[in-house]
């Protein structure tokens, strides 16, 4: 299933960027979109540090342009390198990625975690559902509304 996602080495539109380390959280995310019948593209990405690089378009991503940024992000808290904390702060800190909205999708209900994201600048918090249906439902949710529903201006 994760094999199926873009080439983060193409220059396509990605309509979705995931950014969450766990494998089975990322693919159950993914299961979710899709069987939603979201099928725009989608972008995964396993640590903060290169979510940053991809986004930013540098090191491995200095090919992509600025102008192909994704429709939303989709962060988990705790991520290995750079954790969402800092992927938020430096996304919400740069005018270039302010308007991207950015949904912390995470196992935390930790409200210090909560308080620390929307601080930032978050656009919504979800914490991820034990239960698969709900989980399901939740995701299928979030695309439909930050995928197909939410305007962003054009700059």
């Amino acid at each position: 299933m994760i094999d199926q996602l873009t080439d983060p080495s193409s220059e396509q539109p990605i309509s979705i960027l995931l950014v969450e380390d766990n494998r089975a959280d990322a693919e159950l995310t993914i299961r979710a979109l899709r069987r939603g019948r979201i099928g725009n593209q989608i972008q995964l990405l396993q640590d903060g540090a290169v979510a940053l690089d991809f986004v930013f378009c540098q090191g491995d991503y200095a090919h992509r342009t600025m102008t192909n940024q994704p429709k939303v992000i989709l962060l988990d808290l705790k991520l290995p390198k750079v954790n969402g904390l800092e992927v938020l702060r430096q996304l919400k800190s740069d005018p270039r990625t302010r308007m991207i909205p950015v949904v912390m999708l995470t196992s935390s209900a930790e409200h210090r975690d909560m308080i620390d994201s929307y601080q930032l600048g978050v656009n919504s918090y979800i914490v991820k559902p034990v239960d698969f249906e709900q989980f399901n439902q939740a995701v299928q949710q979030l695309g439909f509304y930050w995928v197909l529903f939410n305007q962003l201006p054009v700059l």
